[in-house]
């Protein structure tokens, strides 16, 4: 398709044909690669590997020069634009300082930085810009990698696809819309459940664990090979029956892809340019790994854009979906996919469709939510408040990197941002 970026190899590994040699070979070369263009700013960082990400092997400066180069790591699928982006305007009163109490210690904004490695940051409070901050180096311009962030951006597309009248109800089987897995334990599986994760198809999610299900899907999509991401998901076994166990699955939101993919009949990167990049207003192109050249896109991971847009996709979402271009999601979506689950056997799982609800106490009452992703990646969302908050974490490890409890810092964060509103309106 016009819209892939495919790999550029040099030197003596020009002829390799294993995308495994692929992925080094991107590594190794001196010159921009896999789509890297030369007046991107950290075109010419030395990076690191996919396994290493996964691994949590990279120093700390080669976590930041790969996590915002991710898309010379694979081939990748351009979601474009808008024409005319939408502004985010600085508020009349800023957000500078923040001093809030986590696991009975203090800390400041600036020590929350540090000790979490936040690469970036902006909160918007009704839609203005209250704090912006990058760190490392990067700037308005860098492309940071969204790690399953993507996994909320797809269960978007399906709730576009559903207003479209692709998808005819969340409770049709995943094979009415992915042929290609009948005769598996997806067969009796509904699109519902694929987007609560409770599939009760089995699934390992170990990240550092080489002989996880969650490693044996990067290796087939390293293997570069049409249809390869799908005979990992055709072979898996069923553990329960489905509805009845929430386990955390990227293969779910693999399926969650192919699902939109077969019903729309087109790219997962196509399909969010028209119905949420460009009616949201986005200012920049963002990228979005393939498990194949001009193949699918990852539908768990791999997307990677400015934080500006990933605020504009938060903002998005907190006006649900309302755009000057029409309604792009259904009525009620938002507050239906970011709630809770409830399982079949009636137990409540803080789990929405590929959403986190907010776990505190305050936050629960505020009805608000999360997309979150490994290494530290979050976009937070507070109706109530009316507040985006778009973290970039560069953490070396998959997780376990936070030494501060994010959700006690961004309870202190909306305290602040309440105090903010109290004085009056943000506008200038």
């Amino acid at each position: 398709m016009p819209n892939t970026i495919r790999p550029r190899l040099c030197g003596p590994l020009r002829r390799a044909r294993t995308c495994a040699v692929v992925v080094v070979a991107a590594v190794a070369c001196d010159q921009p690669v896999l789509g890297a263009r030369h007046d991107y700013p950290h075109a010419r960082d030395s990076i690191g590997t996919v396994r290493e990400i996964y691994d949590g092997t990279l120093t700390p400066a080669m976590a930041v020069n790969t996590f915002r180069n991710i898309d010379r790591l694979f081939p990748t699928r351009a979601i474009r634009p808008a024409d005319t982006p939408r502004t985010l305007p600085p508020a009349s009163r800023t957000l500078s300082t923040l001093r809030f109490t986590s696991g009975g210690h203090h800390y400041t904004l600036d020590e929350y930085f540090e000790r979490n490695r936040v690469a970036a940051m902006l909160v918007l409070l009704d839609g203005r810009v209250v704090l912006e901050r990058y760190r490392y180096g990067n700037g308005p311009r860098t492309r940071w990698m969204s790690m399953s962030v993507a996994k909320s951006i797809t269960s978007t597309l399906i709730g576009a696809a559903l207003k479209d009248g692709h998808i005819r109800s969340l409770d049709d089987t995943v094979t009415t819309y992915v042929p290609a897995l009948r005769g598996s334990a997806y067969d009796v599986v509904t699109v519902r459940q694929v987007l609560q994760m409770s599939s009760g198809v089995r699934w390992s999610e170990r990240y550092t664990d080489p002989t996880s299900d969650r490693r044996r899907l990067l290796e087939a999509q390293i293997a570069q090979t049409p249809g390869a991401v799908l005979e990992v998901l055709r072979g898996l076994p069923r553990a329960a029956a489905p509805g009845s166990v929430n386990t955390y699955s990227t293969g779910e939101t693999q399926v969650a892809g192919e699902i939109v993919r077969g019903a729309v009949g087109r790219a997962l990167a196509d399909y969010a340019s028209d119905r949420i990049w460009r009616p949201a207003g986005m200012q920049d192109e963002a990228r979005w790994w393939l498990d194949a050249p001009d193949g699918a896109e990852i539908g768990g991971s791999g997307i990677s854009a400015t934080l500006r847009d990933y605020a504009r996709f938060g903002q998005f979402i907190l006006e649900e979906g309302v755009t000057a271009r029409g309604t792009i999601l259904p009525s009620g979506w938002v507050a239906e996919a970011t709630g809770p689950t409830v399982l079949s056997t009636g137990e409540r799982v803080d789990y929405g469709y590929l959403w986190w609800p907010s776990t505190s106490e305050r936050g629960r009452r505020d009805r608000a939510f999360s997309a979150i992703g490994i290494h530290g990646q979050l976009i937070h969302i507070n109706p109530a408040v009316g507040a985006v908050v778009v973290a970039w974490g560069a953490q070396p490890r998959p997780t376990g990197g936070d030494e501060v409890d994010d959700q006690a810092f961004l309870d202190a964060l909306m305290a602040a941002l309440r105090a903010l509103k109290a004085r009056g309106p943000a506008g200038t």
